[in-house]
Parts: structure tokens; sequence; C-alpha cells
């Protein structure tokens, strides 16, 4: 047995499970943070037998696709640590969606 855990973009999360219980996976969806912009996340945990693995990875895969996003970003005073509001918000393109996907080996597995 695996565990596959996904960590999708927050805006992937919702898709991404329903299309893995719409296909007969069962799926625990946590609410996280981190990455590059410090945003939401949705990291889930799926446990399969090895033969199902690639199946979840590539329902992972097309339900996450990356796409470029506009964020704007405000210069911050480098002794406050506080965003300086009297100048303009940068416009700056990043890339969001995609997923990170470790799959663990699983030495035991009990459902009581």
């Amino acid at each position: 047995m695996k565990m596959v855990y996904a960590i999708v973009h927050s805006e992937d999360g919702d898709s991404v499970t329903e299309a893995l219980m719409s296909n007969g996976y069962i799926v625990t969806k946590l609410a996280t943070t981190g990455g590059f912009l410090r945003r939401g996340n949705t990291t889930l945990l799926i446990g399969v037998e090895q033969d199902k693995v690639q199946n979840v990875i590539d329902i992972i895969v097309k339900e996450s696709g990356k796409r470029e996003q506009i964020v704007y970003n405000l210069p911050y005073s480098q002794t406050s640590g506080v965003p300086v509001t009297s100048y303009n918000a940068v416009p700056t393109t990043v890339d969001v969606g995609g997923a990170t996907i470790f799959v663990i080996d699983v030495e035991r597995f009990e459902k009581v």
C-alpha cells in the first residue's frame, strides 16, 4: 500500500477531491499554507494500492493545471517590515496551480 500526499493550489482542491472521489478513491483534505506566495494550499492524503498510484497521479495532474496569475506586491519598509502604502502596488505575473506529489510506502494499515 502507498500513501499519496498531493499539495495543490487551494482553488484546485475541490475539483481534485471530487475527481478522485468520483473514481472511487477515499481522500482526506487538509487546509495548509506555504510556498513562495504564502497562499492557501490544499493537502490531500490518498491511501491506495501500488497499482493505482499512477491513476491517482494522472487525475491530480489533470485537475490541477498550471496557470498564470497577476499579484500586486507592495514594497516593504526595511526598518519596520510593514508595507509602504504611499507607493503604487507593482503587478507581477506568477505561475500558480500544479501539484507537488509525494508517494510514501505504508508499512501498516488498519481500518477499525
